[in-house]
């Protein structure tokens, strides 16, 4: 009997052991793949933001271009009726094609940024592909306007650690947003109103494309942050540049 019973002890002890190295085995793998897929938080990786000072009043309307002009004009004159300057993330291929309403809203005294050349996943590019993104597009916009841009835009919001280093190397932060209004997938002028000013608070960066919705919602949106003591104003003066 003592000798069936220490067998039992010792199988016991094996089925244990199996059973820890099983868990420890399945807990690397997870943490392996959650490393893998995790997009790092604005904390984690320097020089990305994701919202300016949250103690200030200031909120920022940040408007991507990288297709049409058609609603533009009209845009532009919401933000001088509303007495609003804001930031333009261009992207490359568009300035080229676009000259005139570049200069447009140069002239109307906004700010224009670095949305990339050809609306790439920058998430999935190595260094080269990152920089030269960035700075093709930093020498069109120099070149015709003679801009010194410093903040970037990743398209579609994909960024790395590559990314990130690239665009710091070539003097530029990275600048993603604390709410997209999806204005363009959803073509609805009352949610995109929503969106914009839901739980609006200081230091909030606003994305928005140039579509015929988010132009009918615009007036809206600026009436409500002016009523409710915002201050509309650029990413590099919300962010504190």
């Amino acid at each position: 009997m003592k000798r069936i019973h220490f067998g039992v002890v010792k199988v016991h002890k094996w089925a244990v052991n199996l059973c820890i190295c099983l868990i420890v085995g399945v807990v690397a793998v997870f943490a392996v793949i959650a490393g893998i897929n995790a997009i790092p938080a604005s904390s984690a990786i320097s020089g990305v933001y994701y919202n300016g000072n949250k103690e200030s009043n200031n909120v920022t309307l940040m408007v991507n271009v990288y297709w049409g002009t058609e609603f533009l004009d009209e845009m532009l004159a919401i933000f001088d009726e509303y007495n609003v300057k804001t930031t333009f993330f261009v992207g490359g291929t568009w300035a080229v094609l676009n000259e005139e309403y570049l200069t447009k809203i140069y002239n109307a005294g906004h700010e224009l940024a670095n949305h990339g050349y050809h609306h790439k996943d920058h998430g999935k590019l190595d260094e080269a592909g990152n920089l030269e993104e960035i700075q093709t597009t930093h020498t069109i916009i120099k070149e015709l306007l003679g801009v010194e841009m410093n903040l970037f835009a990743p398209p579609s919001g994909a960024y790395d650690k590559v990314t990130v280093s690239c665009a710091q190397t070539l003097g530029y932060k990275t600048i993603m947003w604390t709410r997209d209004t999806i204005d363009w997938r959803d073509q609805d002028s009352e949610v995109i109103y929503n969106r914009a000013i839901k739980n609006a608070s200081g230091g909030d960066l606003i994305l928005m494309h140039p579509t015929k919705s988010t132009l009918e919602a615009l007036p809206k949106i600026c009436q409500y942050f002016i009523d409710n003591g915002f201050n509309l104003t650029t990413v590099s003066q919300n962010i504190g540049l």
